[in-house]
């Protein structure tokens, strides 16, 4: 996953009004299993706390919490599997939409069987994403304009770059190109992943010279991922070869 998205003290809008509890014990509870830690916490106390409560607006920000924790734990599986309950009570949930875009683009290989399906999949959910980020995305009082800002760009980063990787992965080079390009532009950092994988799309195009330079800038902020730096060295080294051997334009 090359970037993580952190909750930043918002919420999904899902109801008109904001979500409450209806009782004070539904909300007592709700505020312990909010003070569960770790992923396999959260979810269980997400769980226990649905069952009590099957009906409560809560349920939402409890599996959402739980989502975010598998994140920060590395664990796409059960990232995935979170940011399905999540869609299941808030389907325009546009956190969760990219982040089930997101892992299931990383995840997506040819030998899925059900690779079509995942495919479309990516693309429903980014596109609904980048439709509800404005209309559904609510921030708790205290988060700054800038913030608001700077995390809204985010998740338009991780769903160009889930769009990219899945129009990549099955060959669309031209439109994973221009996804890839999309996140680039909107992150100021820099997301090597990105850079990696544009560098592939535009290679596909016979595009060495720009393949090229994205690959370089993937190098320059790979250093903290040993595997993605040893992939973009050796499309480095192949684009080299083949960048001389490009005729004029």
């Amino acid at each position: 996953m090359a970037l993580f998205l952190p909750m930043l003290g918002l919420a999904q809008r899902g109801p008109k009004r904001p979500p409450q509890a209806k009782s004070q014990q539904e909300y007592a509870a709700y505020n312990t299993g909010r003070a569960a830690t770790g992923g396999t916490s959260l979810e269980a106390a997400a769980s226990d706390f649905a069952v009590k409560y099957p009906e409560s607006e809560l349920r939402l920000y409890l599996y959402s919490k739980a989502m975010h924790a598998y994140q920060s734990e590395n664990n796409p599986a059960k990232m995935l599997a979170m940011g399905e309950r999540v869609l299941a009570l808030d389907p325009d949930n546009s956190v969760a939409l990219a982040l089930t875009a997101t892992v299931l683009a990383d995840g997506l290989n040819e030998t899925d069987p059900d690779r079509a399906q995942k495919a479309a999949q990516i693309k429903q959910d980014g596109t609904r994403a980048l439709k509800t980020l404005d209309s559904d995305l609510v921030f708790a009082p205290g988060v700054t304009p800038e913030e608001i800002s700077a995390y809204k760009a985010l998740l338009k980063v991780m769903v160009h770059s889930a769009l990219g990787i899945m129009e990549l992965k099955t060959g669309n080079d031209s439109g994973a190109e221009k996804e890839l390009k999309a996140a680039a532009g909107l992150n100021a950092t820099g997301d090597p992943s990105v850079y990696y994988h544009l560098a592939l799309a535009q290679d596909h195009q016979k595009k060495y010279a720009q393949a090229l330079a994205s690959v370089e800038q993937a190098l320059q902020l790979a250093s903290f991922s040993p595997d993605l730096q040893q992939l973009a060295e050796s499309e480095h080294e192949r684009l080299q070869k083949l960048a001389r051997r490009e005729p004029p334009r």
